[in-house]
C-alpha cells in the first residue's frame, strides 16, 4: 500500500511510518496537520489515508473535516481515522455517507501492530473497520435520540425553552400561546419520551437532559 499519513504527534507519526514499513507498506507523505491533505492526495495518488481526528491549529475536528472532504471529492476513498477518545458525534458524521473503505479506530489499537496493519489493509480493500467501543457509543447515542424524533416541531420548541429554564407561563409568553396549550405540549413530551409522572417533577429535568444529549 502507498499511504498518506496526517498526524501531529511526531512520535506517533514516526512510529506508524516504521511499523507500516516493516509490513512492506510505504508512507509516501506524512503531514503534521490536515491543511494540505487534499493536495498531497492529488500529488501522490495513495491507496489509503490515515489521519487523526484532532489536529492543529485548534485540535478539535480538523482531521474529521479533512476526512469528510476527501470522501466528498473522491467517493469511498479509503480513509482510516485515528482518535484518542471515543467521539461518537464525529464518527456518526463521518459514516453518514457510507462505510465502504472507511475505518475509525482508537489510537490504543496501534499498539497491537498486526491488528492495526490488518485494519489498514481491510480499509484499503474497500472494507469497514470500526472500533468496538466506537460502535457501542454510536448505538447508545442513536437510542438516546430515537424518542426525540417522535416530538413535533412545536414540542421541540417547547422543550428547547424548558432547557433554557423557562417556566410554563414564560414559555406561553415567549410562544404567544395559552398556558394550557403549553401544559398539553409538555404532557405530550413526557409521554413520548417515556417519562412517567412523579411527585418531584424529576421528569422535567430528565426531558431537558435528553434534549441536551441530542444532535
Amino acid at each position: 500500500m502507498r499511504i498518506v499519513l496526517a498526524e501531529d504527534s511526531v512520535l506517533l507519526r514516526d512510529g506508524i511510518v516504521r511499523l507500516l514499513k516493516d509490513f512492506n507498506h510505504e508512507v509516501v507523505d506524512h503531514l503534521g496537520d490536515a491543511s494540505s491533505l487534499l493536495e498531497s492526495i492529488s500529488l501522490h495518488n495513495p491507496d489509503l489515508v490515515i489521519l487523526d481526528v484532532r489536529m492543529p491549529p485548534t485540535h478539535t475536528d480538523e482531521g474529521l473535516r479533512a476526512a469528510i472532504a476527501v470522501r466528498k471529492r473522491w467517493r469511498n476513498f479509503p480513509v482510516l481515522v485515528l482518535s484518542q477518545y471515543v467521539e461518537e458525534r464525529f464518527a456518526s458524521e463521518l459514516i453518514e455517507n457510507g462505510t465502504a473503505g472507511l475505518g475509525y479506530l482508537l489510537k490504543e489499537r496501534v499498539a497491537d501492530v498486526r491488528e492495526f496493519v490488518e485494519a489498514a489493509e481491510r480499509v484499503t480493500a474497500g472494507g469497514t473497520v470500526l472500533d468496538p467501543e466506537v460502535v457501542k457509543q454510536i448505538v447508545a447515542r442513536s437510542r438516546r435520540q430515537e424518542p426525540l424524533k417522535l416530538l413535533s416541531p412545536r414540542e421541540h420548541e417547547v422543550l428547547s425553552f424548558m432547557a433554557q429554564g423557562f417556566s410554563n407561563s414564560a414559555i406561553a409568553r415567549a410562544m404567544a400561546i395559552g398556558e394550557g396549550a403549553v401544559e398539553k405540549h409538555t404532557s405530550s413530551i413526557f409521554t413520548k419520551l417515556n417519562l412517567p409522572p412523579d411527585e418531584n417533577e424529576h421528569r422535567r429535568v430528565l426531558a431537558v437532559l435528553m434534549f441536551l444529549q441530542g444532535p
